[in-house]
């Protein structure tokens, strides 16, 4: 057990489990990440499952919600005094690397001190900057395009398939429109979605990044937009005001579950969090195009700080997070479906929730046709996000032509890589 009782304190911004000042001969592990009160206690008691096999060492935990999240963790960074193990997205993976805020792995996993070996290769390569692994995948997610299945059927409608293109998607999408009679569009205009139009470009051979510069030019951004305003033409989309609800990350506005849409472009594992605000049976497929386009991508990732009193010891609790049976069965699909694949099938064995055991059915079943991963994003990457998302609304709102919103990110997305 873990050497003192564990006093939960919340507040708007976060929570933190006091652990009191450690006993002689004990260690103290400092961990900080974001999520709910659910991931708090799940991370909590895997956490725990360590101490009562190393009864000296205690862990003082720290968790928050997403928004501030990164605020919080770069100010612990000015400062030097970053938690010990804690939880990074690949927004900021490279960055964090780069200055040298990570600890350096990758002796630990070529020692296999840090057991990758029963991780999907391309999953263990989304955690290397450079060549050095700097991060694990605390778990596995692809993107999912979620799709309404019981108005699919009660209009008759074939649903949508792996492989179909995205002019096949919108030729669907635009007949679901008419068959409702204009109440729901036939799919989320994913114009903003910047993971879709990574998968559109992987398509064609061509990548979101070049090292640290865009992989893609004026005229691909163009033809991306034009697509997306064809399909608006057609109403296979709904209106810009929908639209732009749908564009921030809250499930809640999806349209897939507001009604106003028949498909969303999200995450595989949110499809249990949308089921539960729609009466409608919900499912999966992936993104329109090659599904080797997609590949396995870390959810989040645990990463060690460069500057912990304990490296060995981070690396051993790293390593027991990904390999440890009980942790899997602990952790269960809160942050997505495990990162190793032997764990993953054993705790997808204990699911009992119909739209979970889809959600992981879909995942399993795509492992084999995912292509090779690309390095993680670069520096810069979370403000080229915001950006796409403005040029793409401007295109929407038809405030600007495709062509100029597409000129204008790339002039801002040039910079901000650059900065």
């Amino acid at each position: 057990m873990l050497a003192a009782p564990v006093t939960i304190a919340g507040g708007l911004t976060g929570c933190t489990e006091e652990a009191g000042t450690p006993e002689k001969g004990r260690i103290e592990l400092s961990v900080f990440w974001w999520g709910g009160q659910k991931r708090a206690e799940l991370t909590g008691q895997a956490l725990q499952l360590y101490s009562e096999l190393n009864p000296e060492v205690r862990f003082k935990v720290t968790w928050q919600g997403n928004t501030g999240y990164y605020d919080r963790l770069a100010t612990q960074a000015a400062g030097g005094n970053i938690p010990d193990l804690f939880q990074i997205d690949d927004n900021y993976l490279t960055e964090y690397a780069e200055r040298e805020i990570l600890l350096d792995l990758t002796r630990d996993v070529q020692q296999n001190r840090l057991d990758l070996r029963g991780l999907p290769r391309s999953l263990v390569q989304y955690g290397q900057v450079d060549g050095q692994t700097v991060a694990v995948a605390a778990a596995s997610n692809t993107a999912a395009m979620v799709y309404n299945r019981a108005l699919v059927r009660r209009l008759g409608l074939p649903a949508p398939t792996i492989g179909m293109s995205y002019p096949e998607l919108i030729d669907w999408a635009a007949d679901l429109t008419r068959r409702s009679d204009g109440q729901v569009a036939g799919t989320m205009d994913p114009a903003a979605d910047q993971k879709a139009l990574w998968h559109w470009l992987r398509s064609q051979n061509k990548e979101f990044y070049q090292g640290r510069q865009l992989g893609f030019t004026t005229a691909d951004l163009t033809g991306w937009f034009d697509l997306w305003q064809e399909a608006r033409v057609r109403r296979a989309t709904p209106g810009a005001a929908v639209v732009q609800r749908a564009n921030s990350t809250d499930v809640t506005r999806q349209l897939v579950v507001t009604g106003k849409a028949a498909t969303s472009f999200m995450w595989s594992n949110q499809l249990p969090e949308l089921q539960k605000y729609t009466r409608d049976e919900l499912d999966l497929v992936s993104y329109p195009g090659d599904p080797a386009a997609q590949w396995a991508r870390a959810s989040m990732y645990w990463a060690g700080f460069r500057g912990t009193r304990h490296p060995e010891l981070v690396v051993d609790v790293l390593n027991f997070l990904t390999n440890n049976v009980e942790v899997g069965r602990v952790l269960g699909t809160e942050r997505g479906l495990n990162a190793n694949l032997s764990v993953r099938r054993l705790v997808q064995e204990t699911l009992t929730d119909p739209a979970m055991q889809r959600s992981a059915a879909f995942e399993v079943g795509m492992t084999d046709r995912f292509g090779g991963a690309p390095p993680p994003p670069p520096r810069g990457h979370a403000k080229v996000r915001a950006l796409l998302v403005t040029a793409a609304e401007a295109t929407q709102q038809g405030r600007l032509t495709s062509r100029a919103a597409a000129t204008s990110f790339l002039r801002q997305a040039d910079a901000a890589l650059s900065s």
